[in-house]
């Protein structure tokens, strides 16, 4: 069970920060907030310490890759204790970029990134649909991502 970290104003202002330009110097936000750049690099420390950041990502634009189809599949599996398995299968794929453990309809639902519908029918077809774990799978294809953002500090 995890256990929420308690964060002050000036720890959600950083991370606000941070959340919209990872690349802001710490003497900047120390001047935004009216505290030390000392200050700013120990919250941002404690922070990581505490593992409120995990890391620092760059995030591309799949669309200018080439990645035009963004689909959601639901997966069946025939038996929960494939899970294991299954998503060692799945990590293999490239094109999954997200997969979650969930309750209801499906054991496993995926997020998967295609450069095309034909692309994504011989993922389907030839990765996806064989690996011997999975019973069934539904797919939604993805239309747009009008909302996109992290939860808020």
């Amino acid at each position: 069970m995890n256990i929420a970290v308690r964060i002050d104003d000036l720890d959600r202002d950083i991370l606000n920060a941070l959340m919209t330009d990872a690349r802001v110097p710490y003497a900047e936000m120390a001047k935004r907030f009216n505290v030390s750049p000392a200050t700013v690099h120990v919250r941002v420390e404690k922070m990581r310490a505490s593992q409120i950041i995990t890391g620092t990502e760059v995030i591309v634009n799949p669309k200018l890759l080439g990645y035009d189809v963004c689909c959601f599949i639901g997966i069946n599996l025939y038996a929960a204790r494939d899970y294991h398995s299954a998503l060692e299968k799945l990590n293999q794929l490239d094109e999954v970029v997200e997969a979650y453990y969930t309750t209801g309809a499906y054991n496993i639902f995926v997020k998967l990134m295609c450069h095309s519908i034909e692309e994504l029918q011989h993922v389907l077809i030839n990765k996806l649909q064989v690996i011997e774990e999975v019973q069934s799978t539904e797919t939604l294809i993805s239309l747009q991502n009008p909302i996109n953002r992290n939860v808020k500090p």
